[in-house]
Formats: structure tokens, C-alpha cells, sequence
């Protein structure tokens, strides 16, 4: 797991949070997969939290509202 997620994620605050990652610029070529994405942030060891990783393109707003509603409907469980 990276670490900067991992120690932000260990705060006692944060310890109901879900988190999302947005695979942003998955319009260009070389744009990292999201299982890729998956692997190198290492977020199977999260066994305990929930999260997801949403591919997005900003600049033509894909993936960003389908990311918003995933984390909406994760916020309303809690």
C-alpha cells in the first residue's frame, strides 16, 4: 500500500472512510489501467475498508459523476 494512503487512512478519523481514487486521463494512451492503478496503490490489502477506483477523463467528464455516485451511495450506508 502506498504510503501516504496508508498512514492518512490509519488516523483515528478516518477510520470509517471509504475511499475513492479517480483514474484520471484515461483518454490518452499511456494512461495507467485502473487494475494497474489497483495494483500499485496496493488497495487489495484495504480488507477492511471499502473503495473504489473510477476511470475518469475531466476534461470530457467522463467517469466523474458515475465516481460521485458510487461514493453518494457509499456515504448513505453509513
Amino acid at each position: 500500500m502506498n504510503r501516504d494512503i496508508c498512514g492518512s487512512l490509519q488516523e483515528d478519523e478516518l477510520r470509517d472512510a471509504v475511499l475513492l481514487v479517480f483514474a484520471n486521463k484515461q483518454d490518452l494512451p499511456n494512461a495507467m489501467a485502473v487494475s494497474e492503478l489497483t495494483d500499485k496503490l496496493g488497495l487489495q490489502s484495504l480488507r477492511s475498508r471499502t473503495w473504489y477506483v473510477q476511470a475518469t477523463c475531466a476534461t470530457q467528464g467522463t467517469g466523474l459523476y458515475e465516481g460521485l455516485d458510487w461514493l453518494s451511495n457509499e456515504l448513505s450506508k453509513h
